[in-house]
């Protein structure tokens, strides 16, 4: 029992020793540490800065664009009032076709 008192009492030595090592380290990093982190802020850019970097990208986009070749798209087609009609009568005329095959069958 008394090896087992002496082990124990090692121990809480070593304990209290470490804590005491832990607390000089806690208090040099508040000291020090300080001066070594980063800010935690957001980073702001000066109205300079952010117009220097949009004149540069405006320039990117234009390279880009002035690198493709441009194909004019032609316009929709409409058709006159005539034609609609005309399609119109031919539908009209489909279906009373498919209607009067419903009938008789």
């Amino acid at each position: 029992m008394s090896n087992f008192a002496g082990v124990v009492r090692l121990l809480k030595k070593e304990q209290n020793r470490l804590t005491t090592e832990l607390h000089r380290i806690t208090a040099a990093l508040a000291a020090f540490g300080k001066a070594y982190v980063k800010g935690t802020g957001p980073r702001r850019l000066s109205a300079a800065a952010r117009a220097r970097i949009a004149a540069a990208q405006k320039a990117r986009w234009a390279k880009a664009r002035a690198m493709t070749k441009v194909v004019s798209m032609r316009g929709k087609r409409t058709l006159s009032a005539a034609a609609r009609r005309k399609i119109a009568a031919a539908q009209r005329a489909r279906w009373e076709k498919v209607k009067a095959g419903k009938k008789t069958a």
